[in-house]
């Protein structure tokens, strides 16, 4: 499960920006976005109806204020902002790259926000994992033939922050709701702000494209379901540090797969920033194993040092 999850999780949370690049080219974003999330959030309605205790476990009234608040920040801020800036010419892989930089703000404010602090040994895998981002962006945006406006490279940048938000509001829940729960507390936000925003910039109405509902079912599935259940889950389980570090593979899986899809640049720069990404999340996991293993009792360190007491997470 160790490799597994951060596998599916980098895929499908991946997926979304390939999704995005297929749905651009046959609706405005507000339309897409709103008819990704009104099927998403029914059925997960349905199932909440049918199955309460397995689902809400009692949550409390501030808890659902709370959840609807991280959903707004985690999908409706963060995907508009992403899908936005492809459907004005950025292209999938540069989108992902940008958002690459997460990964640094979240470690800068781990610490102070929520105790979880970074050694030396992540920061050095941050930091590594920046740079292949950076050369990764250098790369794709050198070979960039598209008139693109400068202040679009700037939306991913404020999506990317609106999800660190999101991020660090739900680690500091005094009592996390249950996955699924948040899930569709999430989902049902995005559906009701996506629909108004549809509604009075007059994008509600869906084409009849097939291109268009095929975008719309990969959007569904891989990077809702797949893609931030598995965030939350990884989020828990891992701390904050390793889930975000897990973001420096998007932007060269992402340039990958926009390369074979949609014929999008990818030469040896890329290469190049793909296995420093790679290199990152190892070190970082690496730390974050030492970090957790207390040494043993016939160990000389063992020996001086005090006892010390596990900060919250």
């Amino acid at each position: 499960m160790n490799a597994l999850l951060p596998a599916a999780f980098v895929l499908c949370w991946s997926s979304g920006f390939i999704g995005a690049k297929l749905g651009s080219g046959t609706a405005a974003a507000s339309t897409l976005l709103m008819w990704r999330f009104l099927p998403v959030a029914a059925v997960l309605a349905a199932v909440a109806v049918l199955a309460p205790r397995t689902v809400w476990r009692g949550p409390a009234p501030r808890d659902l204020v709370r959840q609807a608040a991280i959903g707004a920040l985690s999908q409706s801020g963060y995907l508009l902002s992403v899908y936005y800036a492809i459907q004005l010419g950025v292209s999938s892989g540069t989108t992902a790259l940008i958002d690459g930089v997460q990964p640094l703000v979240a470690g800068a404010l781990a610490g102070p926000l929520l105790r979880q602090y970074v050694t030396r040994r992540q920061w050095a895998g941050l930091l590594l994992g920046l740079a292949g981002t950076a050369t990764v962006t250098l790369a794709d945006a050198g070979a960039a033939e598209t008139d693109v406006p400068g202040w679009a490279y700037l939306l991913p940048f404020l999506g990317m922050l609106s999800l660190v938000a999101a991020t660090f509001l739900e680690g500091r829940s005094p009592a996390p709701a249950a996955p699924r729960a948040a899930l569709t507390v999430h989902c049902a936000t995005s559906a009701v702000l996506f629909t108004a925003l549809a509604l009075a910039t007059g994008t509600a109405a869906p084409p009849a494209t097939p291109s268009f509902w095929l975008a719309t079912a990969w959007l569904t599935v891989l990077p809702t379901f797949g893609g931030y259940g598995l965030y939350w889950l990884i989020l828990r389980r891992d701390g904050v540090t390793e889930v975000n570090t897990l973001m420096f593979l998007m932007a060269p899986v992402t340039a990958v797969w926009g390369a074979l899809m949609f014929g999008e640049h990818f030469g040896p720069w890329t290469a190049l920033g793909l296995a420093a990404g790679l290199l990152a999340v190892v070190i970082v996991r690496r730390g974050e194993h030492r970090r957790r293993t207390p040494p043993t009792r016939s160990s000389p360190a063992a020996a001086r040092r005090p006892p010390i007491c596990p900060r919250p997470r």
